[in-house]
């Protein structure tokens, strides 16, 4: 009985990790930056990763400062960035981890996503 018990308590624990959404100690840390610069509080406001229609593969990824919360998102701390996502883009971006990269190409913040199948040559859009 109770590796029966070890064994749903570590089949739960791995799919709360599965869904989870990521931030990078530099994405946060530019992410909180720009916060700070609109006036948003961050330990209510944070950065909102969505999913939307649209792109050569189907789906992009949206992102947006939010004030607060929508009833029903998830929010994940990461490293004191709360990153918010609500139910349905959720499905698309668990397991996900937002990265800042800077460099020749321009700086910005990228998504790293583990369900993604195939991407487009610009890599704004995928599908799963």
């Amino acid at each position: 009985m109770e590796s029966t018990l070890e064994s749903m308590s570590s089949t739960v624990e791995s799919e709360a990790e599965e869904s989870r959404v990521g931030a990078t100690e530099q994405a946060a840390t530019e992410a909180i930056d720009l916060l700070d610069s609109e006036d948003l509080d961050a330990d209510v406001a944070g950065l909102r990763l969505f999913v939307q229609q649209g792109g050569c593969a189907g789906l992009s990824y949206g992102m947006r400062f939010e004030a607060e919360p929508d009833d029903g998102d998830q929010i994940f701390d990461c490293h004191g960035l709360r990153v918010i996502v609500d139910p349905a883009s959720l499905d698309y971006v668990g397991g996900s981890v937002i990265d800042f990269e800077g460099g020749l190409q321009g700086e910005g913040f990228h998504v790293q996503n583990p369900n993604v199948e195939a991407e487009c040559g610009c890599g704004e859009s995928f599908r799963t």
